[in-house]
C-alpha cells in the first residue's frame, strides 16, 4: 500500500514552501492524488524521498554515487521492472495477475522481447555434451545452484551459437539455459516441455495442480530490479561474455547468504517452531537473542511482499488443512503481532514446497531457474547498450609516494 503525505509534511520533508512543492509537482519530480472528496492533496512519500536523494546527490556526488549502490539512487535505465506503490511491475504489468494467468515463458516472452505473447524460443540444447550422463549424475548430488554451476560451463564450451551476442540468438540461447536447468534438476534431458511442467511431473506426478503453482512461483521470481544477482549478471554481459557466463555469474552472486540463503533461513525457522504451538515461543526466543525474523519483512516492501502474500494466499487455498501451512501461518501471525511484518517471497515459497511436500532443495531450484529469466532479459538490455560497466572506486589507501 502507498504512503503518502500532507502538502505541509511533504514540504517540511524537503525543505521547501508550499509553492516550490507545487511547482515539483508540475514538473512531474512528485506525483499528488485528491484527498477524499475534499480539495486538499496527499503526496506520494517514494517520490519525495527520491526527490530528496537527488538533490543529497546533486550537493555531493561523490558520496551520493558511493550511496547510489547501496539501496540508493538509480545507476542505469532499465525497461524490465519497477517497484511502485508496493507493488512490483514487469513491464508495467503487476506481477501478482501475471503469476495467477500466465507461464514463465509468456513472462519470459515480456521481459526479452516485450510481448507477452511473443512465441517463445523454440531452442533446446541439441546435441548434448559427451558427457551428459556424468554430469547429470554428479549434479543430482549438489544442491541446485552448485548443480547448475557444473553443468553449465560444459554445456556451454560445446554451444557455438553461445557466442553470437544478437538480441534473437540471445534469446534462444537463454531458453536453452531455462530448459537445460529444469533437466538438471530432474535428472533428466532438455526438452520443450514448460519449466512448470518438468518440474511437477518429477515432484509431483500424480497431482497436475501443483504446476499451478510452482508456475506462481517462478514468475514472482523472475525479476525484481538490481539485487546483488542481477547487477552481477549486467556486469558480466557489459564485459561481453556469453549467457551462460552472465547465468553463471548470477548464480554465484545467488548463492550468498545475504541473497539466496534467505530461503533457507526461512526454512530454518518453520524447522525451530516444529508445530503451531512453538510459532510464538519460537519468534519471542530470537527477539529475545536479538537476532533477526528470516523471511519476513523486505526493504523494498515496507507495508509487505506481495509476493509473498500471493503464495501465502495460493497455498492456504489449495491446501488448507496441510500441516506446513498450519504452521506457517502460525508463524506469520505471531510475527505479524509482535513485530508488525509480513511475509516475504522467499518464506511463500518454502511454505508452498513444505505444504506440497516437494524436496528441501526445491525452494532454491524455483530461485534459481525463475531468475535465470530476469538475468537474460538484463543481459540483453546491456549486450544492446553495448558499453562496459566500470565504476571507479575512490581511493582511501597510502597516499601515492616514491
Amino acid at each position: 500500500m502507498a504512503t503518502f503525505l500532507s502538502a505541509e509534511q511533504a514540504a517540511a520533508e524537503l525543505g521547501v514552501n508550499i509553492p516550490t512543492l507545487y511547482a515539483y509537482v508540475s514538473r512531474g519530480l512528485i506525483r499528488s492524488e485528491a484527498e477524499g472528496r475534499t480539495r486538499r492533496r496527499r503526496y506520494l512519500a517514494e517520490d519525495i524521498w527520491l526527490l530528496k536523494q537527488r538533490k543529497a546527490h546533486r550537493r555531493d556526488p561523490a558520496k551520493g554515487a558511493e550511496e547510489a549502490l547501496h539501496w540508493g539512487l538509480p545507476v542505469l535505465e532499465s525497461r524490465l521492472s519497477v517497484i511502485q506503490g508496493g507493488r512490483l511491475y514487469y513491464g508495467g504489468r503487476d506481477v501478482v495477475g501475471l503469476a495467477t494467468t500466465s507461464s514463465l515463458e509468456e513472462v519470459a516472452a515480456l521481459l526479452w522481447m516485450g510481448d507477452l505473447h511473443a512465441p517463445f524460443p523454440d531452442a533446446v540444447v541439441a546435441p548434448l555434451p559427451p558427457e551428459w550422463s556424468t554430469l547429470t549424475r554428479v549434479a543430482g548430488k549438489l544442491p541446485p545452484l552448485e548443480a547448475f554451476q557444473l553443468v553449465l560451463p560444459v554445456v556451454a564450451a560445446h554451444d557455438a551459437f553461445a557466442y553470437d551476442l544478437r538480441p534473437e540468438s540471445v534469446q534462444r540461447t537463454g531458453a536453452k539455459i531455462l530448459r537445460l536447468l529444469a533437466a538438471v534438476v530432474v535428472g533428466s534431458r532438455p526438452t520443450r516441455t514448460p519449466v512448470a511442467q518438468v518440474l511437477q511431473r518429477r515432484w509431483a506426478a500424480h497431482q497436475p495442480d501443483v504446476a499451478a503453482l510452482l508456475q506462481a512461483a517462478l514468475v514472482l521470481y523472475a525479476d525484481n530490479g538490481l539485487n546483488p544477482s542481477s547487477f552481477t549478471a549486467r556486469c558480466v554481459a557489459s564485459a561481453g561474455s556469453t549467457p551462460y557466463a552472465l547465468v553463471s555469474a548470477g548464480l554465484a552472486a545467488l548463492q550468498g547468504t545475504k541473497h539466496g540463503g534467505a530461503c533457507e533461513r526461512a526454512a530454518g525457522l518453520l524447522q525451530e517452531a516444529g508445530d503451531p504451538r512453538g510459532a510464538r515461543r519460537a519468534i519471542v526466543a530470537r527477539l529475545r537473542r536479538g537476532e533477526s525474523m528470516p523471511g519476513f519483512g523486505h526493504p523494498l516492501y515496507p507495508d509487505g511482499d506481495p509476493r509473498g502474500a500471493l503464495l501465502m494466499q495460493l497455498i492456504a487455498t489449495q491446501r488448507p488443512k496441510s500441516p506446513g501451512v498450519t504452521l506457517a501461518l502460525a508463524l506469520t501471525d505471531a510475527v505479524r503481532e509482535l513485530m508488525n511484518q509480513q511475509p516475504t517471497i522467499d518464506f511463500g515459497v518454502v511454505t508452498l514446497c513444505r505444504a506440497l511436500e516437494l524436496p528441501a532443495s526445491a525452494p532454491l531450484a524455483l530461485l534459481g531457474i525463475g531468475r535465470v529469466v530476469g538475468w537474460i532479459a538484463h543481459g540483453l538490455e546491456q549486450y544492446r547498450e553495448g558499453r562496459e560497466i566500470r565504476p571507479r572506486a575512490r581511493y582511501a589507501g597510502e597516499p601515492p609516494h616514491g
